[in-house]
Protein backbone atom coordinates (compact mmCIF):
# COMPACT_ATOMS: atom_id res chain seq x y z
CA UNK A 1 0.00 0.00 0.00
CA UNK A 2 1.47 3.42 -1.05
CA UNK A 3 1.55 6.38 2.33
CA UNK A 4 -0.41 9.00 1.59
CA UNK A 5 0.84 11.65 -0.50
CA UNK A 6 3.57 9.75 -2.00
CA UNK A 7 3.38 8.25 -5.72
CA UNK A 8 4.48 5.21 -6.75
CA UNK A 9 6.80 6.17 -10.25
CA UNK A 10 9.88 3.83 -11.88
CA UNK A 11 10.18 1.62 -9.07
CA UNK A 12 10.58 3.95 -5.83
CA UNK A 13 7.94 6.59 -3.74
CA UNK A 14 7.73 10.15 -4.87
CA UNK A 15 6.75 13.09 -2.94
CA UNK A 16 7.25 17.03 -3.06
CA UNK A 17 6.91 19.13 0.12
CA UNK A 18 6.62 23.00 0.68
CA UNK A 19 7.27 25.20 3.26
CA UNK A 20 6.92 28.54 4.41
CA UNK A 21 10.17 29.51 3.33
CA UNK A 22 14.28 27.60 3.34
CA UNK A 23 15.04 27.38 7.40
CA UNK A 24 11.44 25.71 7.83
CA UNK A 25 12.22 23.08 4.63
CA UNK A 26 15.69 22.59 6.17
CA UNK A 27 14.73 21.41 9.49
CA UNK A 28 12.39 18.84 7.90
CA UNK A 29 15.08 18.45 6.18
CA UNK A 30 17.35 17.69 9.34
CA UNK A 31 14.36 16.15 10.72
CA UNK A 32 14.15 13.29 7.56
CA UNK A 33 17.92 12.89 8.24
CA UNK A 34 17.65 11.26 11.28
CA UNK A 35 14.89 9.11 10.54
CA UNK A 36 16.70 7.94 7.59
CA UNK A 37 19.76 7.54 9.59
CA UNK A 38 17.86 5.60 12.17
CA UNK A 39 16.23 3.47 9.53
CA UNK A 40 19.91 2.81 7.99
CA UNK A 41 17.99 3.82 4.89
CA UNK A 42 18.47 7.34 3.08
CA UNK A 43 16.11 8.94 0.56
CA UNK A 44 17.13 10.79 -2.97
CA UNK A 45 16.42 14.06 -2.47
CA UNK A 46 17.01 18.15 -3.43
CA UNK A 47 15.82 21.08 -1.91
CA UNK A 48 15.09 24.33 -3.52
CA UNK A 49 14.48 27.66 -1.52
CA UNK A 50 10.95 26.36 0.25
CA UNK A 51 10.55 22.93 -1.55
CA UNK A 52 11.83 19.48 -0.67
CA UNK A 53 11.33 16.99 -3.26
CA UNK A 54 12.28 12.61 -1.94
CA UNK A 55 12.49 9.71 -3.86
CA UNK A 56 12.77 6.67 -1.74
CA UNK A 57 13.98 3.34 -3.40
CA UNK A 58 15.60 0.21 -2.49
CA UNK A 59 18.50 -0.11 -4.96
CA UNK A 60 20.29 -3.35 -3.33
CA UNK A 61 16.50 -4.45 -4.05
CA UNK A 62 16.23 -2.90 -7.61
CA UNK A 63 13.15 -1.10 -6.61
CA UNK A 64 10.23 -0.58 -4.05
CA UNK A 65 10.43 -2.49 -0.63
CA UNK A 66 8.49 -2.27 2.78
CA UNK A 67 11.50 -0.25 4.31
CA UNK A 68 10.48 2.35 1.60
CA UNK A 69 6.86 2.48 2.50
CA UNK A 70 7.72 2.16 6.21
CA UNK A 71 10.24 5.45 5.75
CA UNK A 72 7.50 7.48 3.96
CA UNK A 73 5.13 6.40 6.46
CA UNK A 74 7.50 8.01 8.99
CA UNK A 75 8.23 11.10 7.10
CA UNK A 76 4.19 11.51 6.71
CA UNK A 77 4.33 11.34 11.15
CA UNK A 78 6.91 14.89 10.80
CA UNK A 79 4.17 16.61 8.75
Amino acid sequence: MTPDGWTEHDGGLERDFAFADFAEAWGFMSRVALLAEKADHHPEWSNVWNKVSIRLTTHDAGGLTDKDRALASAINGLT
